[in-house]
């Protein structure tokens, strides 16, 4: 078996958590890779010698999983590594909140022996990605696991946003942005700026707008393999255009087309795991804090 650990170096509190992974790891009969940035941390504190693979590269497909330890920040960098290779990965949350890294680092050995074991599933979460007419804009990474949202830059006041739905006009939204998210981003960016939620299974995608200056205006639910083009005015001539935790700066007269990528992201869900648990969970549900 041949496994690729996938950390962010700036996140020194994960660290311990990565030896105490590699530990149980070389217990079982596997290849480990390490992503580059972070063996060269860690390579004076191990005991056996790894191989590393580069962050900035698409994994190869030979790897049969990708084990992302830190929060959901890390499992969306991750997925910009993995792309359309179908390695599935599972997180191991050493941050906050953990919807996507939804194992916690207490529980690491039992998700470990239940990964080895095949005590799991499949969730294959759809990702969004964005594009220009124009041949001279390189957007980078274009896709995202989360969401792509436009926003104002280099201003206070309002940006508009003309947006249309398979060529139909939809609305013009007078806002600070306007967030296309996925089932999987819906508990996200979108869900803080009261955006619905969506369970990943829904094949629907969300326009929710950034502080919207019509109040008539709310979040909408559409199918999602519609294709979304966007164009922005504003008193400005720049705009952001963010994917996950990229962002682009663009030309106001850059329209941008959203769409659904032909690849998913294949997520590992224990047994003992599920989306609505996890809700349930990270959103205390149905706990009294006056108790």
């Amino acid at each position: 078996m041949k496994i690729a650990v996938f950390g962010q170096a700036y996140k020194t509190d994960s660290l311990k958590y990565i030896l105490q992974l590699l530990g149980l790891l070389d217990k079982k009969n596997c290849e480990v890779y390490i992503v580059d940035e972070v063996y060269r941390l860690i390579e004076n504190q191990v005991k056996s010698v790894y191989k590393t693979f580069d962050s900035s590269k698409i994994l190869n497909p030979t790897f049969d999983y990708v084990i992302s330890i830190g929060g959901d920040g890390t499992i969306l960098r991750a997925a910009t590594i993995i792309r359309n290779s179908n390695i599935p990965i599972i997180g191991i949350n050493t941050g906050r909140l953990g919807f996507l890294a939804n194992v916690p680092k207490e529980d690491m050995q039992k998700a470990i022996n239940q990964l080895f074991a095949g005590e799991f599933h499949i969730d294959k979460r759809s990702l969004l990605e964005a594009s220009t007419a124009e041949k001279n804009i390189d957007l980078g990474i274009n896709f995202a696991l989360n969401e792509i949202s436009v926003s104002r830059k280099n201003t206070t006041t309002m940006i508009m946003i003309d947006t249309y739905l398979d060529n139909e006009f939809l609305n013009t939204y007078w806002a600070d942005g306007l967030i296309i998210a996925t089932p999987t981003g819906s508990t996200g960016y979108s869900l803080s700026c009261n955006g619905p939620i969506i369970t990943p299974q829904v094949k629907a995608l969300t326009i929710t707008p950034i502080a919207p200056h019509n109040l008539s205006i709310r979040p909408l639910i559409i199918r999602d393999n519609a294709t979304i083009k966007i164009r922005i005015s504003s008193r400005e001539n720049k705009f952001l255009l963010s994917m996950d935790s990229r962002i682009v700066s663009l030309d106001t007269d850059t329209a941008i087309f959203i769409k659904k990528t032909n690849f998913k992201l294949h997520m590992i869900e224990l047994e003992n795991q599920s989306f609505l648990k996890t809700l349930r969970e990270k959103l205390l549900w149905g706990k009294d804090t006056r108790n």
